[in-house]
């Protein structure tokens, strides 16, 4: 039986919420101007033509891979056992239709050990903003059928933005934790990834409420986060945390 909605829809009774702000909205800036060779342009709106079939074609190809996270196999893997997967638990969490997802397209750009050729858009991480019982969220869901939902460079640079955004206008932050801790193929690169992650926590520390939920087996970085925020909470027999693998002190 899969355990998690009960977890975050408790969550969601006892979530403590700031006071809200308001803000104006901004202009969005104008699109770069493309440029095309007079030799591809036969008529005067082809340059809207192809931007029109880059954005059906190849943009909604890549919006809709990155909905099924490491794909089908490892989803029906996490269903059995007993987990949901990040946007499913997104999706019981916020106010229904209103999450807005940021950077979905985001990939790692790690090219040794052959993880040039293994890349998934979103990289493991789902961040975005929406609404909790009419409150404005900020929260980032660890994705564990990618990577085993290890964190990289581009993977930390989505929970970063995520949380100076909700420094910036006041709001909570929820982290739903399911990750094996640092990408072991980028090295010292997704080490300096849960660093600035690390000073995210620290700086939003007192500003505005850090909750943290643990999801699954949960692993260094992704265990000394969750420490220095505000509440943890963890599921019954199939959460877990870890300061290392029991390996790693042997090396």
């Amino acid at each position: 039986m899969i355990q998690n909605p009960s977890i975050i829809r408790a969550i969601r009774s006892t979530l403590p919420f700031t006071q809200q702000r308001c803000f104006r909205r901004r202009r969005p800036s104008q699109l770069p101007t493309a440029y095309f060779s007079s030799s591809s342009l036969n008529t005067q709106n082809e340059p809207c033509e192809i931007k029109r079939n880059f954005i059906d074609n190849v943009l909604e190809h890549e919006r809709q891979a990155s909905k099924f996270g490491g794909g089908e196999a490892r989803i029906a893997k996490q269903h059995a056992s007993g987990k949901l997967t990040a946007r499913e638990r997104i999706s019981l969490l916020f106010d229904k239709g209103t999450f807005r997802e940021l950077d979905a397209l985001k990939k790692h750009r790690c090219t040794d050990f052959g993880m040039d050729q293994q890349h998934v858009a979103g990289d493991g991480v789902v961040v975005g903003h929406g609404k909790v019982n009419g409150r404005t969220m900020f929260c980032f869901s660890q994705d564990f059928t990618v990577f085993g939902g290890s964190l990289s460079s581009a993977h930390a640079e989505k929970i970063c933005k995520v949380m100076d955004m909700a420094t910036k206008v006041g709001a909570p932050v929820i982290g739903l934790n399911d990750s094996g801790g640092a990408r072991i193929q980028e090295g010292v690169d997704s080490l300096a990834g849960y660093a600035d992650v690390f000073q995210r926590n620290v700086l939003a520390s007192g500003v505005v409420p850090q909750i943290s939920l643990i999801m699954g087996p949960c692993a260094g970085g992704a265990v000394y986060s969750p420490a220095m925020t505000d509440f943890i909470f963890m599921v019954e027999s199939s959460s877990y945390m870890f300061v290392t693998g029991e390996d790693v002190p042997s090396i």
